[in-house]
C-alpha cells in the first residue's frame, strides 16, 4: 500500500461522522436530512440514516463489504451485502449486491482513479495476516 493511500485512509478514519453529517446536510438542504452516519473503512461497513423532506419515517441503509477492483486499465465497484429498513429499497439493493459495476472513465478523476482504487481495494487474505 502506498504512502498516499495510507494517508487518505488515516484522514477518512479521523474525519468525525458529525462533520460528514453537517456537510451532507448543507449539500442535501431541501431534499433530505442526514440524521446518522457511520463509516468504517477497515471493516468496509457503512450505515446511513436519512429523512427525506416531506416524509415522516427515516430511511436506513446498511452496507457490509464493498470494494473497487482493477483488472488492468478498467475498474469495477462491488457491494458484498446491503440492506434497508424500507422494503422497496431492500429489493433494489438485492439487485445490485454481488455484481460488479464498471466505473466509467471521468476525465477529471482519471489521474486519480488508481489511487482511489488502492484505498478501496478488496482486502486479500495475505494482507490480513500482515
Amino acid at each position: 500500500m502506498s504512502y498516499k493511500s495510507r494517508l487518505i485512509k488515516m484522514a477518512i478514519k479521523l474525519t468525525p461522522n458529525k462533520m460528514v453529517v453537517w456537510v451532507a446536510n448543507i449539500v442535501l438542504k431541501g431534499v433530505a436530512e442526514l440524521t446518522d452516519f457511520n463509516f468504517d473503512i477497515d471493516t468496509r461497513k457503512v450505515y446511513v440514516q436519512t429523512l427525506l423532506c416531506g416524509e415522516s419515517e427515516p430511511i436506513e441503509v446498511w452496507v457490509d463489504g464493498f470494494a473497487i477492483e482493477s483488472d488492468g486499465g478498467s475498474y469495477t465497484f462491488i457491494i458484498q451485502q446491503a440492506q434497508s429498513n424500507k422494503l422497496w429499497l431492500g429489493n433494489l439493493l438485492s439487485r445490485v449486491v454481488g455484481k460488479s459495476w464498471k466505473i466509467p472513465v471521468i476525465p477529471q478523476l482519471a489521474p486519480h482513479i488508481g489511487l482511489i482504487a488502492e484505498v478501496f481495494k478488496a482486502d486479500s487474505p495475505e494482507q490480513e495476516d500482515n
